[in-house]
This record gives C-alpha cells, sequence and structure tokens, in this order.
C-alpha cells in the first residue's frame, strides 16, 4: 500500500511540470514575438530619447549624457501639439461613437440573420487603404469641389468658404478614418444583450427610450468604453489626417514625430515625444482597467 501512494506522488508532480512545459511552451512564441517587435524597440527608442546630437558633418554623432533634457525640451515646445491632439481625438472619437451606435444598435436588435452581411457593409469601405480613403476625402473637401462647388454654384456658401487646412476637415477625417473602431466593440456589446430585457422593460411601462436609457445603454458601457480607448489612442497620434486635410496650424504631435526620424534625423527628441505620447496613452489606459474596465462597467449596470 505504502509503495503505490510512494509511487503515485512523483507522478502527479511529473505529470504537473510536464503541463507547465506545455504552457510555457504555447506561451513563448508570442512571448518572442512581443519582445522582438514591442519590448526590444521599446527599449531602444527610451535609450535613445537619453541621448543627444544628430545629423552633423560626417554623419550621425550621438552622445548620451543620460539627462532628461529631450523630455523636457519636447515638453515645452510642442505642449500645443499634444493639447490639440488629444482635443483632435477627444472630438473625433465622441464623433465616431455617436455616428457608430445608432448603426450597430439597428443590426444588433432589427439586423436578425442578416446581421453579419449588415456589419460587414458598415465596415466595407475600410477594406480600402487609410491612405486612399484620406485622399478622398480631400477631393470631397476641395473648395470647388464636388461637395462645396456644388453648394457655391447655388448660392449656399459664399466663394470663400473652405473647410481644408481647418481643423473641422481634420476632425472630420479622424471621425470617418476610425469608425470601425468605435464599431466593432459596440456591435459585440450590444449584440450580447438579450431582447427580454427590453420586453421585461416595456412590461413594467417603460418606454422604449426609457428602455434604452435604463436597460440597454448601461449594459451597452463596455463596449462604449472599449470603442473609446480604441479609438482615441490610434487618433493622438495619427498624422495622415493633418498632414492631407490640414495645414501648418492643425499639425497634432503625430506629425511632429514623424518630422523629427523621417526629414531632420533628430531621433533622441523624436524618441521623447514618442515616449511622452505613449506614457499618455498608458494612463489613459490604465484609467480605463481600473476604474471604467468592462467588469466595473457590467457590475455598475447590473445594480
Amino acid at each position: 500500500m505504502a509503495t503505490v501512494v510512494g509511487g503515485g506522488a512523483p507522478k502527479k508532480r511529473s505529470i504537473a511540470g510536464r503541463r507547465r512545459k506545455v504552457a510555457y511552451g504555447l506561451l513563448a512564441p508570442g512571448g518572442i514575438y512581443l519582445f522582438a517587435i514591442l519590448l526590444l524597440p521599446l527599449a531602444i527608442m527610451i535609450f535613445t530619447s537619453l541621448k543627444t546630437g544628430g545629423l552633423l558633418s560626417g554623419g550621425f554623432r550621438f552622445e548620451f549624457p543620460g539627462d532628461w533634457s529631450n523630455y523636457v525640451d519636447g515638453l515645452v515646445t510642442y505642449k500645443s501639439h499634444f493639447l490639440r491632439s488629444i482635443t483632435y481625438a477627444g472630438i473625433a472619437t465622441f464623433g465616431a461613437i455617436v455616428l457608430a451606435y445608432p448603426m450597430v444598435y439597428w443590426i444588433a436588435f432589427h439586423g436578425g440573420k442578416w446581421k453579419g452581411s449588415l456589419l460587414l457593409l458598415v465596415l466595407l469601405p475600410f477594406f480600402v487603404s487609410y491612405v486612399v480613403r484620406t485622399v478622398q476625402w480631400k477631393w470631397i473637401l476641395a473648395d470647388n469641389g464636388l461637395f462645396l462647388g456644388t453648394l457655391k454654384d447655388f448660392g449656399v456658401l459664399p466663394e470663400d468658404f473652405k473647410v481644408l487646412a481647418t481643423p473641422l476637415a481634420v476632425v472630420a477625417g479622424l471621425t470617418y478614418d476610425f469608425i470601425p473602431f468605435a464599431a466593432l466593440p459596440l456591435f459585440v456589446s450590444l449584440d450580447r444583450i438579450s431582447g427580454s430585457l427590453i420586453e421585461a422593460a416595456e412590461d413594467l411601462f417603460a418606454t422604449p427610450f426609457t428602455a434604452f436609457r435604463k436597460v440597454v445603454f448601461p449594459l451597452s458601457l463596455p463596449g462604449v468604453f472599449a470603442a473609446l480607448i480604441l479609438s482615441f489612442v490610434p487618433m493622438a497620434g495619427d498624422y495622415v489626417n493633418p498632414e492631407i486635410l490640414g495645414g501648418p496650424n492643425t499639425q497634432m504631435i503625430g506629425n511632429i514625430i514623424q518630422y523629427k526620424f523621417l526629414v531632420s534625423a533628430d531621433y533622441p527628441l523624436g524618441s521623447a515625444l514618442s515616449v511622452i505620447l505613449m506614457i499618455g496613452m498608458v494612463i489613459l489606459a490604465s484609467v480605463y482597467a481600473k476604474i471604467l474596465g468592462a467588469e466595473e462597467a457590467s457590475n455598475m449596470a447590473a445594480a
């Protein structure tokens, strides 16, 4: 009897050890991939941000004083660009959610067996290249283009009216380009809500608007918050829309980072600006995870 028990313990430990090895083996490819394309470049970027120098006579020359002067200079010099990026991204995120919510709401509750096809139709334009879609916005919003030109011909708008190179053009482009980032999490959240809950609210004499306000919207909050994060973070670092649709006074921090890396070869300052932007986005995501996370929102809705 003792022999059986004594032999069973090593066998259990051996099985547990093999299971751990299998788990580590499954994690290894993804971990190596994340290390190679995320952690290692991030470490190099932080190291570069602490350097000084650039493209001088004779080539690239960098020194490593190890101070934070690039971060101070970046915040002081480009404070307005950071604020503009946050403002544009915030307005465009709100616009994307407001536009996407009614569409995916109708698909989730009234799409029936065509839900997948209808959602595909909403997302179909976004299979076209991001840059191509933004360039088409420039053609649509041109001073004498299809839209504004027609209105001017009919005397609806004055001849000197323009939209390009204004904040409105940049925000409109951002809103359109990032609607899928808002639509998908909203649809997933709404599609999980049972129609019987709405019927129960109506049986309790709730109007359709009251049922939406008291039942549907609170239960969809996890999707709303996910849409906010997924839209706001890439919008804040975007440089395509300000470059194509905007002007000198509508540049965002992404344009400055692009210029520092690709034109002036000021890698240290460009890296510092990138790290500052990334830290800001990580703080926002942390606030979302801690305070506005899906579990908290679900608990709030259930209450």
